[in-house]
């Protein structure tokens, strides 16, 4: 199964770092979101992506150009007389990966409708570029399976936008930031669509959500899985120092693939 990765917004709220890069290009850990995206599907066995580009497509495209050098070889030589290089070749992502441009103006709907030729066969899941989560992947899609519907939209509790205080009585016993906040369902992103998706996507100008999910909902075609973990959209710096924070403590509850599940 394919997976498209919606990579082409400004991140105006994120501006500290969009400006010099595109929003799913901003590091945590060293590694773009993006790459954090992706080996959350991996690590649910769905290798292959297609990331829509548009805001400073171009640097995403140099990423995955230099990928294989950057970070398979642990030893680079390089003979200055003969200009040979050896290298340690170490493990790399199996992943196959399509940077397509689709539009610096495009919107969310319109970015998919561009991608039609390649995925109006099968099943597809989507995302955005700018949101982790420890979501079952496979349960997702077992679940949209079950339903039967065009759609599934995965649900979750927004996180809190501010610190929470625990009491002993009268007095503040510590400071926390809650991971999850009991305020209502939002949209997570993670989607599944079938190939009708496309009945729904109009032009360029079409929003995947305001137009295309709405349209699905009164249709009843839009089913919702609910998720109760960990889930967090980078949409400010405040955001961005927080998951790096966890992903320096070791405390990374979306890095499944490597046992970073205790969160906060």
């Amino acid at each position: 199964m394919r997976v498209v990765i919606l990579a082409g917004g400004l991140g105006t709220r994120l501006a500290e770092e969009t400006c010099v890069r595109p929003k799913p290009m901003v590091e945590l850990g060293g590694r773009p979101m993006l790459w954090h995206i992706m080996q959350l599907y991996a690590y649910h066995a769905l290798r292959e992506f297609y990331v829509a580009l548009g805001y400073k497509g171009d640097d995403i495209k140099r990423y995955f150009l230099d990928y294989h050098h950057a970070h398979t070889h642990g030893t680079l030589s390089v003979d200055l007389a003969t200009g040979r290089v050896k290298t340690d070749p170490k493990e790399v992502e199996s992943w196959r990966v399509h940077l397509v441009d689709t539009g610096h103006g495009t919107n969310t709907g319109g970015r998919v409708r561009r991608l039609r030729e390649w995925l109006e066969r099968e099943t597809v899941m989507v995302t955005y570029g700018d949101g982790v989560s420890d979501i079952d992947i496979g349960g997702l899609l077992a679940f949209h399976r079950a339903q039967g519907r065009i759609a599934t939209v995965t649900a979750v509790r927004p996180p809190a936008r501010y610190g929470g205080l625990v009491f002993d009585g009268d007095l503040v016993r510590r400071f926390t930031e809650k991971p999850q906040a009991g305020e209502g369902w939002i949209n997570g992103g993670f989607l599944v669509f079938e190939p009708a998706i496309f009945d729904y996507l109009e032009d360029d100008k079409s929003s995947l959500e305001s137009n295309a999910l709405e349209r699905l909902a009164a249709d009843r075609q839009l089913a919702a899985y609910r998720h109760e973990g960990f889930w967090h959209c980078m949409d400010t710096l405040r955001d961005k120092n927080l998951l790096e924070r966890l992903w320096e403590q070791n405390q990374a509850p979306w890095a499944v693939w490597n046992g970073q599940r205790s969160g906060t």
